[in-house]
């Protein structure tokens, strides 16, 4: 009975993640439908839906939870629901204050991924791995440093380097933050990690995760958020300031992969910047060597160093 009645809910969505063409879809906010297109040149498109309410979502997520006897509670427990839907579909879902799409949000917004059920036929030359050939290297990261600081920055954006914006009070990282996003892929999906609404993201698909510092009443913390958004399948990844709380997670994040990961530090130089997020980590992972770890962030981030007269405010450093 119980399958009975989650497929039929299902149904307003099934013609959107049941196709052999699609890969997974998306949905940021009620109404709208992104769908992960097997290789196509844009992935994702989007569609609209008057049957994808919020209401109608949230019903869906407690209807998933009640079903596989997972705990959902946004607003004192758990907020997020993981489970195998039937076909096998993958079901990530999370709703209320802990995730927003813009300022009609106001009381917490509602965001799932359902994996697609086309598997298109495969076989080991769909990987370009044949006898005798060479393996093909993706996006190989060749660590290209032109002379030229706006050409180093630009190629760092260009090739999804990992970026950490550094600077005092006010020397406006959050602003030169928001105009790099201006220069990113508007096809790319946006994952912003932050404890309060500060990044304006240009891009329509997009997700903001929240984690407040001073409001957070439910379960949810940075150890589930680093699962939740490898899961939402982002093209970019954006983390707030890096604190004490999310430094750990906010490195393992980068380390996922994932092409485009920015965040922001409150350091005086590009030196600074490595050794602050290096200090933030081990304050909850003390395991690290302090030494290695600041040799690999060398390696893997690019920092740029934002810096401040009175009403000057100017890049200092590109490295």
């Amino acid at each position: 009975m119980s399958n009975v009645v989650l497929e039929s809910l299902l149904k307003p969505l099934e013609d959107f993640y049941t196709p052999s063409f699609v890969e997974e879809i998306a949905i940021n906010h009620a109404g709208e439908v992104w769908m992960r297109l097997h290789g196509a040149k844009v992935p994702w498109v989007s569609y609209n839906s008057e049957t994808l309410t919020k209401q109608y979502l949230i019903d869906l997520i407690h209807t998933v939870a009640n079903i596989y006897e997972r705990p959902f509670d946004p607003i004192h427990g758990m907020p997020v629901v993981y489970a195998t839907l039937p076909g096998n579909h993958r079901f990530t879902a999370i709703a209320g204050p802990n995730v927003q799409y813009d300022e009609n949000d106001v009381t917490g917004g509602v965001a799932l991924n359902i994996r697609g059920g086309g598997v298109p036929d495969v076989n080991f030359e769909n990987y370009h791995l044949k006898r005798g050939q060479k393996l093909l290297k993706i996006k190989p990261k060749e660590n290209i440093r032109p002379d030229d600081p706006y050409d180093r920055l630009m190629t760092a954006i260009n090739d999804g380097s990992p970026i950490l914006i550094s600077g005092a009070t006010s020397t406006g990282k959050t602003t030169f933050l928001n105009h790099m996003l201006t220069l990113i892929d508007q096809n790319s999906r946006v994952i912003t990690v932050e404890d309060a609404r500060e990044i304006k993201v240009p891009q329509k698909n997009r997700v903001h995760f929240i984690l407040s510092r001073t409001e957070q009443t439910n379960d949810f913390n940075y150890a589930r958020l680093l699962d939740l958004v490898v899961r939402m399948t982002p093209d970019v990844i954006i983390g707030g300031e890096i604190s004490t709380d999310n430094a750990s997670v906010l490195w393992e994040m980068l380390g996922t992969g994932h092409d485009h990961f920015y965040t922001t530090i409150h350091a005086e130089s590009a030196e600074a910047a490595y050794s602050a997020f290096a200090d933030r980590i081990l304050h909850t992972q003390p395991a690290y060597d302090r030494s290695d770890l600041i040799l690999e962030m060398k390696k893997k981030i690019r920092v740029v160093q934002l810096s401040r007269d009175g009403a000057l405010r100017a890049v200092t450093e590109v490295v």
